[in-house]
């Protein structure tokens, strides 16, 4: 069983998926993992259009050793940096909007305005 860095709040709206040694470099990897989305989610019955990257997480890998040979029997190094990628996808909730007289109510009056508006009281 694969150990992740964090627990899921929704299980059931979630999927997650972890790769390790991927032969991505590291650097290029965190750019990638933002447009990736899991096959799991289709597995798990959630909507893979409404999936958001909830969390993300990648590690640098061991770097991997192969030559290369150069003129004058002359070899040098020839490394790669794989990376290991964890993420979590959830299923977004619908935002329902706030109606238009709560929000009314909550707007806060500047004190010019409550001087005009007891000076028309007055009056």
């Amino acid at each position: 069983m694969v150990r992740y860095s964090l627990d899921l709040e929704k299980p059931t709206k979630s999927c997650k998926s972890r790769s390790s040694n991927l032969h991505v470099h590291f650097k290029n990897s965190s750019e990638i993992a933002q447009v990736i989305k899991e096959s799991n989610a289709e597995l798990k019955g959630l909507d893979v259009d409404s999936l958001v990257l909830e969390y993300i997480q990648v590690n640098k890998a061991l770097k991997m050793h192969r030559h290369t040979y150069r003129a004058h029997k002359q070899i040098n190094p020839y490394m790669s940096s794989p990376c290991h990628i964890e993420m979590i996808l959830t299923e977004k909730e619908q935002i329902v909007p706030k109606l238009e007289e709560e929000v009314a109510q909550k707007k806060k009056i500047s004190q010019k305005k409550l001087k005009k508006q007891k000076l028309m009281i007055w009056e």
